[in-house]
C-alpha cells in the first residue's frame, strides 16, 4: 500500500523542481495541502483516509485531462500490490466524491469517464506560498482569491453574505409589520385610485401575503442566524414561491407614489425586483457547496 511519502514524491518528480507554490492546491471553497496531506473546506479540516486522498491528489495534477484506471493502478497500486482493483478503485473515488459533496450522477468535480478513467471538471489554483511570494513580484488579491466554481467570482466570506442575507429578511419583516399595523391607511391610499373592488383586493393581497411573508421570513432570518448546513438545499426548493412573493411586494411603493413621487417609487420597485436573485447568490456563495449535486 502506497503512503503519502510515495503520493508526494510521485508529485515531485512528475513536476520538476516543484516549488512550494505547488505543495497547495484550491478549488471552489476546498484547499488541499499536499505535504500535510490534509483537505480543508472554508479552513476546516475534512476527514479524507490515504487512499482517497492520493486519488484526489493524481486528479488535482491534471486538471481537466483524463486520468485512465491504467494510469491509477500504476501509480495507487504498483504490480507487487494484490488487491481487487475495481472495489479499490470504486471505493476511493465515491470517498473522494462524498468528502467533496460530488455525485457520479451530476459531477461538479469529479466526472467518471465509463471504461476510460475519471477527469476533475473545477478550476485548479496552486496556491503561492509566502517563500515563493518572496522571489516574486508582489501577487494581487486576484490572483490568490478562492473562486466560485459556478459563479465565477472571488468567493467572499461566509459572515459576510449570511449578514447580508439576514438584513434582506429583516427588511422584508419591516415591510410586512408596517403594512399590517397600518393596513387601513393602505385600504385608503388604495381607494383614492382604484375601484373600491380592486381597492379591496390589495388589502386583500397584502394581508394574506404578509401573513405568509412573516413565518416565511422569521425561518429563513433563524436558518441563516443558526447556520442551517441545509438552507442552500432548502432555499433551491422555495425559490419559486418566494419569487413570486417578493415580485408582489415589489409593487408596494407605488402605494406610496403620491407621497415620493412616482419616479422614486419607480426607482424602488426596480430595486426590490432583483432582490430575490440578490438572495439566491448569497446563498449560493454561502450554502451551495454544502449540498449534494
Amino acid at each position: 500500500m502506497l503512503n503519502y511519502a510515495s503520493s508526494l514524491s510521485y508529485f515531485s518528480m512528475s513536476t520538476p523542481h516543484a516549488s512550494p507554490a505547488g505543495r497547495v492546491v484550491r478549488f471552489g471553497v476546498f484547499e488541499v495541502d499536499l505535504a500535510a496531506g490534509e483537505l480543508r473546506k472554508n479552513g476546516r479540516r475534512i476527514r479524507l483516509q490515504e487512499q482517497p486522498f492520493q486519488m484526489l491528489a493524481l486528479l488535482l495534477e491534471r486538471p481537466g485531462d483524463v486520468v485512465t484506471r491504467e494510469e491509477v493502478r500504476q501509480k495507487l497500486w504498483p504490480a507487487d500490490t494484490f488487491v481487487d482493483f475495481d472495489h479499490s478503485l470504486n471505493t476511493a473515488i465515491n470517498k473522494v466524491r462524498e468528502a467533496l459533496g460530488d455525485s457520479a450522477s451530476s459531477p461538479r468535480y469529479v466526472e467518471t469517464l465509463a471504461r476510460r478513467g475519471y477527469r476533475f471538471l473545477a478550476q485548479v489554483e496552486r496556491a503561492q506560498m509566502a517563500g515563493a511570494l518572496a522571489n516574486s513580484a508582489p501577487a494581487t488579491p486576484d490572483v490568490l482569491a478562492t473562486i466560485h466554481p459556478e459563479l465565477d467570482v472571488p468567493v467572499p466570506r461566509r459572515g459576510l453574505t449570511r449578514g447580508l442575507f439576514g438584513l434582506l429578511q429583516l427588511m422584508y419583516l419591516v415591510f410586512y409589520l408596517i403594512a399590517l399595523f397600518r393596513l387601513q391607511e393602505v385600504g385608503w391610499v388604495a381607494d383614492s385610485f382604484l375601484p373600491s373592488r380592486a381597492a379591496f383586493a390589495i388589502v386583500v393581497a397584502v394581508l394574506v401575503t404578509a401573513g405568509v411573508g412573516i413565518p416565511l421570513r422569521c425561518y429563513l432570518f433563524s436558518a441563516i442566524a443558526f447556520d442551517y448546513r441545509r438552507l442552500g438545499e432548502k432555499f433551491q426548493q422555495m425559490f419559486l414561491f418566494i419569487l413570486v412573493l417578493d415580485q408582489l411586494w415589489a409593487a408596494a411603493p407605488f402605494l406610496l407614489a403620491q407621497q415620493i413621487g412616482f419616479g422614486a417609487a419607480f426607482a424602488v420597485t426596480a430595486a426590490l425586483l432583483y432582490v430575490p436573485f440578490a438572495e439566491r447568490t448569497l446563498i449560493k456563495m454561502a450554502y451551495m457547496q454544502e449540498r449534494h449535486a
